[in-house]
């Protein structure tokens, strides 16, 4: 279905395309013919305000819609029209593995973020990551996108993932009543959102580890304020992990 056509441009007074631009609806075309590449998506974004607009309301949209299709509908069978944190932000967690800097959230771990093509998002793998009484949500967690011989930090492997409807989810209600502290100073890197620490909240059940095949002791999350999740584990050896079952 073509986007309805919107009649008031949000051009800024730079822009070189105030004196006439594309319709959505031929953008839409074109981007469908491209499969909703996302670097081309990307660059659109760049162009100017109005091309940004569209690419966040419309192409991100359908760009998750055909790579995680089961995953998409589910996030918005309780009726809404958007996603937490926006299309584009969600897009992004798809695709790419933020990884870690130095002075930031995991310890001064330095492993560059990068684009992550073939990721598997799994309901199931998400129930590990509540406690109990929380099970009730809805989380997606990927798998782990492997950093090995990582000197000292051996292993690494870090993971990410989005709530269903995280405004309403108990792991929210939870945080809140134990007045978990958000972050000081780092932000999503997905939506540029505030942080808690899943790990200082004690919200990190055993099962995490264990579905991740990682240490008990060696593994941290966050959740920000529009239910993106992301973390870090030290992997065990293959040998090690292969014996793992969940703890519930």
């Amino acid at each position: 279905m073509l986007v309805t056509k919107q009649f008031r441009c949000i051009h800024s007074s730079t822009c070189v395309c105030t004196k006439g631009h594309l319709s959505e609806d031929a953008i839409y075309l074109v981007f469908q013919h491209e499969n909703w590449n996302p670097t081309f998506i990307a660059k659109l974004s760049c162009v100017c305000k109005w091309f940004d607009d569209i690419a966040k309301r419309v192409l991100w949209k359908e760009f998750c819609r055909t790579r995680a299709p089961k995953m998409m509908l589910d996030l918005q069978s309780n009726g809404s029209h958007n996603v937490d944190g926006n299309w584009k932000a969600l897009g992004k967690l798809l695709l790419y593995c933020s990884g870690s800097r130095k002075g930031g959230l995991f310890n001064g771990i330095h492993i560059p973020g990068h684009f992550a093509h073939r990721t598997r998002f799994s309901r199931t793998s998400g129930k590990s990551f509540l406690l109990p009484r929380c099970r009730t949500d809805v989380l997606y967690v990927s798998d782990p996108c492997e950093h090995l011989d990582q000197g000292d930090e051996g292993d690494v492997g870090f993971f990410r993932g989005v709530f269903k409807s995280f405004s309403l989810s108990r792991v929210r209600q939870m945080l809140i009543h134990r007045e978990a502290k958000l972050h000081p100073t780092e932000v999503c890197p997905y939506c540029k959102a505030k942080l808690w620490n899943m790990l200082q909240a004690k919200m990190v059940p055993r099962s995490a580890p264990n579905r991740l095949g990682a240490y008990d002791d060696c593994i941290e999350y966050y959740v920000c304020l529009n239910g993106h999740m992301l973390g870090i584990c030290t992997l065990l050896p293959l040998s090690d992990s292969e014996g793992v079952s969940d703890v519930e």
